[in-house]
């Protein structure tokens, strides 16, 4: 009687240790269940209505990745500062980054929303490369390209501006694009 329930038991500890979720196993040792995150990284804003583009592009992100967490990071200081200002606290990239870590995020993608890789997008490369040489820090970071990159993104970009060029105007009319930024 005693040799069928320890085999019972060897078995139900066999499939326990079989069907558990891997996540659940993960917390013994220095091993964390994986959890995923983005960060969107912006140069910031100060103008109300400019905020409405960053809420649009968090919008299509969540829903292109459902139940992947977004997190921001700004990499103005002088936009951080006027914010703090204003009572509303914009964390950098890398404040954002250690507060995923804390909350226990292993991979994060990191996508600039830059027009160019400047200044701003090329320290920002710097300093994520940092967070990811970290002995406890996160398994995996990667950054996305900012939009013009390569010679084939101006390319995409410039026949997409023309796209929305008004069909009803003159050919005298002239038509301005704007871009600001190294």
């Amino acid at each position: 009687m005693k040799a069928k329930t320890a085999i019972k038991l060897l078995v139900l500890l066999a499939l326990v240790f079989l069907v558990l979720p891997p996540a659940l196993l993960a917390a013994h040792g220095d091993k964390k269940p994986m959890k995923k995150g983005i960060l969107l990284v912006a140069f910031g804003t100060t103008v109300p209505e400019a905020q409405i583009s960053y809420d649009n592009i968090e919008r299509s992100v969540k829903k292109t990745f459902p139940g992947v967490p977004v997190r921001w990071g700004y990499t103005s200081r002088t936009i951080i500062r006027k914010m703090a200002e204003k009572g509303k606290h914009l964390a950098t990239p890398e404040e954002a980054l250690s507060s995923m870590m804390r909350e226990n995020f292993t991979h994060v993608a990191v996508q600039s929303l830059h027009v160019m890789p400047g200044a701003e997008f090329h320290g920002l490369v710097k300093n994520v490369q940092r967070f990811a040489g970290m002995s406890k820090g996160l398994k995996k970071v990667i950054v996305g390209d900012p939009l013009m990159t390569t010679s084939e993104d101006v390319q995409r970009v410039a026949e997409t501006l023309l796209k929305i060029i008004p069909p009803e105007r003159r050919k005298t009319d002239a038509v301005v694009f704007m871009g600001h930024g190294t």
